[in-house]
């Protein structure tokens, strides 16, 4: 994907527009869904995961090519990277098999989620200093969880979905500040390493939505 953006900034025009930013924003998940426990406890079913909202901070960069331009819109490109902790409340969960189901108290665990996306194709639309801009890539997502009581942890990497809808106002010619909505999307499987482990036994659908804020610079 890397190689892919590079060729496009090598061959688009000079007056093309290319800018970097940073972020940060809150995420609010959604329950992590479908849970299925994994390794130890394959075969059994869980009710859905509660998650914290959480901090998120990262960067992007992006490029917009002159020559793509109709009635006031602008196709472009993008990568981004951003980080956010969505820890595992303690909660009731009930595991279940055929026939037999069983309550419980789930204690907290550390959740860490690293989204990379490589290629988002961006477009937007021009209105003197605002630029309303909506984007859509992949997602790989570099996922861990952490029980900071037994020490236990699991990890996965997993590709998923990246949106973002958002309005960028121009301060300067260089200088613009954002605001964007995101929505991300993937399928996590924590298959745990030791046949005993208990910690992020467990594979789910997760999915948040994401408010961020930024200041960018353009070139």
């Amino acid at each position: 994907m890397f190689a892919l953006l590079s060729l496009a900034l090598c061959n688009a025009p000079a007056q093309a527009e290319m800018y970097v930013a940073g972020q940060v924003g809150l995420t609010i998940p959604n329950d992590v869904s479908d849970v299925k426990g994994v390794g130890p406890a394959r075969g059994i079913n869980l009710t859905d995961l509660s998650l914290q909202n959480s901090f998120m901070y990262g960067a992007k960069a992006g490029y917009y090519f002159d020559s793509l331009k109709w009635s006031g819109f602008n196709l472009g490109v993008e990568t981004e990277v951003f980080n956010t902790n969505p820890n595992i409340k303690q909660q009731p969960v009930t595991a279940s098999v055929p026939g037999l189901s069983a309550t419980g108290t789930l204690t907290g665990q550390d959740v860490r989620v690293l989204n990379w996306s490589p290629f988002n194709v961006m477009v937007r639309y021009q209105a003197g200093q605002f630029q309303p801009y909506a984007g859509v890539g992949m997602g790989v997502f570099f996922a861990r969880v952490h029980d900071g009581q037994s020490g236990e942890s699991s990890s996965d990497t997993s590709v998923g979905l990246n949106t973002q809808l958002g309005l960028r106002y121009l301060v300067t010619n260089n200088i613009a500040v954002f605001g964007e909505w995101k929505y991300n999307r993937a399928h996590f499987n924590f298959d745990p390493s030791s046949p005993t482990q208990a910690t992020g036994a467990f594979k789910g659908d997760y999915s948040a939505n994401i408010l961020a804020f930024g200041v960018g610079y353009h070139f």
